[in-house]
């Protein structure tokens, strides 16, 4: 798709010149095969690092940079969709650059855009990692819909880079482009405007630059779920779960469905079953394997729906809710939230509910927070849930989600987790050999009786580390070389 300079006329047609081309390219990592963008090198006189400038748009899309016989003008055959409003910006801000690249037989093509000494430049944005935020930023943003955009050296990254002041903000704005959402870019245009007015009081212009910076510092990703490894989705399952077949099973299923659609599903996970039993760490299970960031929501906890949807700006002290606040953390917008004793959801205070704020976050429609006041796309969001007690859940809430039944440990499975699983972290945790602490079987026997009416097995991880730390003690002060623990001690020390 050709993009006319139309600030560049012939004087004879009145026509706008054609300065480049845009392709449309999802690569999140840029190699000579999958530039950045290729430049005319005829001359042959563009090497893997040359320094220059792009010359305003205004003159001529291309890049300057001093050659064998002086100044020389390279012109940019192709650019990737993603950069076009990015090499403007530098080119309108004469930004001195550095190109990393690869004489092909199409031209340079560039895989890499570093900063260097200013000289003159203008833009106080441009230094302190701008530049290299915002290149892995468009790397790892969607391709722009297919219209006119609006406006081996060591390693560089932008990763600590944030968004705060306007100055930067606007130059995001300016170079991020179409890789932003619709509504969120036009909500952005609207909130700058504010931060920006000397119509407005001193406290709404401070809220909007807030809400700006928190916004645009928050990673906007589309729909698309990259594939995951069923194999090594069911290795970090059996590495955290012991037993739990059919559990497993249905994540697992879970996972190839993902791989089909390359979409998280419609619905998300309620692990409803006896405290104590895994509920949490099956979660933070999915969560790695799905390779996300995630955070928690504990619902009992909670009992004003302003906590989750944040208060409004007419207020001095306002500032977004725990919803908004997690996509901040985070730094993007696909995430897993797990949500802690969803079954405490509907207990609100004369406020609301907070169960009605999880609807909206559930639905995969959409959030808006009271303090951003946007809506906030969730197609990248995949809810986690606990619950003790189903029937403490409204049935909105459940038909949200896909249930599955966390069944209590058999007294075999508890012997197996305690003696092959518990114990063994909790010695290796505190630099222990387990020949230093060991339990004879009637001693293994008399750990699981004492938890026989106890649900779950975090009781028995308790009394893991009671034994360890004990068998420690009598080794450092009585002198001894390990310690095995019978039936009678087992009972006496943890009676």
């Amino acid at each position: 798709m050709p993009v006319f300079d139309f600030n560049n006329t012939s004087q004879e047609s009145g026509t706008p010149e054609c300065t480049y081309e845009i392709f449309y390219s999802g690569n999140p990592s840029p190699s000579a095969e999958h530039p950045i963008l290729v430049l005319d090198n005829r001359t042959g006189q563009l090497k893997h690092h040359s320094n220059g400038v792009f010359t305003n748009p205004v003159r001529r899309t291309a890049f300057e940079f001093k050659g064998s016989d002086g100044t020389v003008s390279a012109d940019i055959l192709r650019i990737d969709a993603r950069f076009v409003s990015l090499l403007k910006w530098l080119g309108e801000n004469h930004i001195n650059v550095r190109l990393s690249g690869k004489t092909t037989d199409e031209g340079y093509a560039v895989y890499k855009i570093r900063e260097i000494a200013f000289g003159g430049g203008a833009k106080l944005s441009a230094e302190d990692g701008f530049l290299q935020f915002m290149i892995e930023r468009l790397l790892a943003s969607d391709a722009p819909a297919e219209e006119l955009p609006d406006e081996e050296e060591e390693e560089e990254t932008g990763d600590s880079m944030k968004l705060t002041s306007l100055q930067s903000i606007t130059d995001f704005m300016t170079c991020a482009g179409r890789t932003l959402p619709d509504n969120i870019r036009l909500w952005a245009r609207r909130n700058l405007a504010v931060a920006r007015s000397n119509e407005v009081s001193p406290e709404e212009r401070r809220h909007a630059q807030r809400a700006l910076s928190i916004m645009m510092n928050i990673q906007w990703k589309g729909n698309y779920f990259e594939a995951i490894d069923p194999v090594e989705a069911r290795r970090i399952l059996d590495e955290e779960l012991y037993g739990m077949e059919p559990v497993k099973q249905r994540i697992i299923e879970t996972i190839i469905q993902i791989n089909r659609t390359h979409t998280l599903p419609a619905y998300g996970l309620l692990l409803i079953g006896p405290a104590g039993t895994g509920k949490s760490q099956i979660a933070y299970a999915v969560a790695r394997i799905l390779k996300l960031p995630w955070t928690t929501l504990d619902m009992s906890s909670i009992n004003d729906p302003e906590q989750l949807t944040g208060s409004s700006r007419i207020y001095a002290n306002a500032k977004p809710g725990i919803i908004m606040d997690a996509f901040s953390m985070a730094g993007e917008s696909s995430l897993v939230f797990i949500i802690n004793e969803l079954d405490k959801a509907s207990a609100g205070k004369g406020n609301g509910n907070p169960a009605d704020v999880l609807l909206t976050l559930l639905d995969n429609l959409g959030f808006t927070d009271n303090y951003i006041e946007c809506m906030i796309p969730t197609s990248g969001v995949y809810p986690i849930a606990t619950a003790n007690d189903r029937d403490q859940i409204s049935a909105p809430l459940m038909s949200r989600f896909a249930v599955i039944e966390i069944p209590d440990y058999t007294e075999e499975e508890k012997k197996v987790i305690f003696s092959e699983y518990a114990l063994p972290k909790v010695l290796k945790r505190i630099g222990m050999r387990q020949e230093e602490c060991a339990l004879t079987p009637d001693g293994l026997d008399a750990v699981i009786e004492m938890h026989r009416d106890i649900s779950g097995i975090r009781d028995l991880e308790q009394a893991a580390e009671h034994i360890a730390a004990n068998a420690l003690y009598r080794i450092e002060a009585e002198n001894m070389t390990s310690v095995t623990f019978d039936a009678a001690m087992v009972r006496k020390l943890l009676s």
